[in-house]
């Protein structure tokens, strides 16, 4: 893959709220998963747990967000868990999981699927593990809404690199 297309991959990428009534096959969500596997991570750690959720299950973690609109109509999400027993350093093994998340976004991204990184729904963190059972090992990083976009939001504005740059 040429750069030029990573990085045009990575600048169309939005947050996606409304999805169709379509299913996302299950092959697309491990390769998903493969990308995420292959983030960095301190020591090689890879401190990072998946469950993916449809259906019912998949509802019923809408009463836990005020975002429960998106997890309503995505076809499926990924909870994304930070592994307790891998982490070595909370601080570095959380942007270890957020790389992880990232690999998944662009990935699915690339394969035409919407995401919505929903981040709101860990103000009720330790409700959702106890409904889960993930038992005490694993804790909630996000949760990742996806599906077949409604549509493609515009681009947000973004700031400039002379802005960002010290």
């Amino acid at each position: 893959m040429q750069t030029e297309n990573l990085l045009e991959i990575i600048k169309k990428r939005r947050s996606i709220r409304e999805f169709k009534k379509k299913k996302v096959a299950g092959p697309i969500i491990e390769k998903a998963l493969e990308a995420a596997r292959w983030a960095p991570s301190g020591l090689n750690n890879q401190p990072w747990k998946f469950k993916v959720l449809e259906g019912e299950e998949r509802e019923s973690l809408a009463q836990y967000t005020k975002y429960n609109k998106v997890i309503e109509c995505a076809d499926k999400l990924i909870l994304v868990f930070l592994d307790k027993e891998s982490s070595y350093n909370h601080k570095k093994d959380l942007m270890a999981v957020g790389a992880a998340i990232q690999n998944i976004l662009l990935y699915l991204h690339s394969q035409g699927i919407g995401t919505c990184w929903l981040g709101e729904i860990l103000n009720k963190a330790k409700e959702v593990e106890a409904k889960l059972k993930t038992g005490p090992q694993l804790e909630l990083a996000a949760v990742i809404a996806l599906g077949i976009p409604q549509k493609q939001p515009s681009p947000k504005k973004r700031k400039s690199l002379t802005e960002i740059i010290l």
